[in-house]
């Protein structure tokens, strides 16, 4: 399929278009030609990243991202996901890659990296306003009732505080 289209003459219409492997292979996958693009260049992955994306521990499309890192930048990526028992998420695999691009991804870089931490590992609380409407006058900001509490908090610390040093 690699030579496929070559010989113009013979494979195209006047009105018709070359056919491409990665749009044979995604169709015969039923997937998208996005999905089959990222899937011909996990190839690009040394085995055992390539082993985390069959897995489901490293997703498709962040799988795909790293695939365009050097075989040493991988080497040290997967050093680093091991020690730190942590996968990149796809934000953190586009910016290793534009580093890698820009000949600027090293082992540094990389830790840095994947030592971050993620949006969706921060610890929140969420308290609905049908609870917190009653404390507050209306017109109130959300940001206005988080400084407001926070102020309360720190307030009632300080009581405590002075309290246990008596």
């Amino acid at each position: 399929m690699k030579r496929q289209g070559y010989r113009t003459d013979l494979t195209l219409s006047q009105v018709g278009t070359k056919s491409r492997t990665d749009e044979i292979v995604a169709k015969g996958f039923g997937v998208s030609k996005s999905t089959g693009q990222r899937f011909i260049r996990l190839t690009e992955l040394i085995p055992p990243i390539l082993q985390m994306v069959d897995e489901g521990r490293i997703a498709l499309t962040p799988g795909a991202e790293l695939s365009f890192l050097t075989r040493e930048e991988q080497e040290n990526l997967l050093t680093t996901m091991e020690s730190e028992d942590a996968t990149p998420s796809l934000a953190q695999a586009q910016r290793m890659k534009k580093l890698s691009q820009d000949g600027q991804l090293d082992i540094d870089a990389i830790f840095a990296i994947m030592t971050e931490e993620k949006g969706n590992q921060k610890e929140t609380v969420k308290i609905g306003m049908d609870r917190l409407k009653k404390y507050f006058s209306r017109g109130t900001t959300p940001q206005q009732m988080v400084e407001t509490i926070i102020r309360l908090l720190e307030r009632e610390l300080q009581k405590k505080r002075n309290r246990e040093s008596r």
